[in-house]
């Protein structure tokens, strides 16, 4: 059986992988990326870690190959551990164990075991379809202003001319015009005189209309007093989406007795998540909202407490 393609396949929905007795995957979303040089643009990726520290059963695989295999739950486990089985003599035989769209595994020379993540298969889901391409560098043409020369005029001359005497009769036409217009500048500013005082005889007309309007009172009694309104605010609360999984157990009791054991070690927000579609009780150290805060936290306890692992909730 190859184990890896069911690795492989729960990859894609889940960030946490676990092979009992061998270690887990873990997955980590990578933006998208433009390498400067090469002008190389590369789609946003799900990037592959592991983790041999974290060994429990968490009952994933077993389960996801049962149900696509129509086994039962216990043969599921034989064969995984069979799987493992065959890993480990290929490392102790100090060759490289290639697992198919996850990586290569060997052993360094103080027998610890490495790990070179694969590099062919994206995992991210909303990237599907997206691949790496170059584009070619992109050149900008300059715009170049032309100066125009501008020529000069040749300049104007004026020439006077000579005055002309004008008739007799112009002279008392030009009486009779500016006669017309004193009478009717005086006319003028006699009628502007009287426009203005009417303005303002109107406008304090109107100003002691204002001042009885305010004066007046409009209420015998006091105004009545309105009885306080209480308003209850409740505060939405968002479901935790990232947890850390200290077990899971198929008899419930079990689960609460891990609960009760993980609070008197200081975990006061241990709880059970509930059941999962494989009918076991998972038991959460801690719930967050944000996927750094619970590998933050994993990474901080994972000595402490051996076999957690991150669990996201759909």
């Amino acid at each position: 059986m190859k184990l890896e393609n069911y690795i492989s396949e729960l990859l894609y929905r889940y960030e946490c992988v676990t092979i009992p007795g061998f270690g887990a995957f873990l997955t980590s979303t990578k933006g998208a990326q433009v390498h400067t040089s090469t002008n190389a643009f590369y789609p946003p990726t799900k990037m592959i870690s592991f983790n041999k520290q974290v060994i429990n059963n968490d009952g994933l695989l077993a389960n996801y190959i049962a149900s696509v295999k129509k086994l039962s739950y216990d043969i599921a486990l034989i064969k995984i551990e069979t799987s493992v089985f065959e890993w480990q003599q290929t490392l102790n035989s100090n060759a490289i164990l290639t697992l198919k769209n996850l990586g290569e595994f060997w052993l360094n020379n103080e027998g610890s075991l490495q790990f070179n993540p694969s590099q062919h298969v994206n995992y991210l889901t909303s990237s599907f379809g997206l691949s790496t391409f170059v584009s070619p560098e992109i050149t900008r043409e300059q715009l170049h202003k032309e100066v125009e020369t501008i020529e000069k005029k040749t300049p104007i001359t004026l020439t006077p001319e000579a005055r002309k005497t004008a008739p007799s009769y112009l002279k008392y036409a030009a009486v009779f015009v500016l006669g017309l217009s004193v009478a009717g500048s005086i006319g003028y500013n006699y009628l502007n005189t009287q426009t203005e005082n009417a303005i303002v005889a109107e406008q304090d007309a109107q100003e002691k209309v204002t001042q009885e309007i305010q004066n007046a009172t409009f209420f015998d009694e006091l105004p009545l007093e309105l009885a306080p309104v209480q308003l209850t605010v409740t505060k939405k609360v968002t479901p935790l989406k990232y947890h850390i999984v200290a077990g899971a157990f198929r008899d419930e009791n079990n689960a609460h007795t891990r609960v009760a054991e993980l609070k008197e070690q200081g975990y006061e927000h241990a709880t059970i998540l509930g059941q999962n579609k494989f009918g076991l009780w998972q038991v959460s150290l801690q719930g967050f909202e944000e996927n750094r805060e619970a590998e933050r936290f994993l990474f901080k306890n994972r000595k402490a407490i051996t076999g957690i692992w991150l669990f996201v909730s759909e």
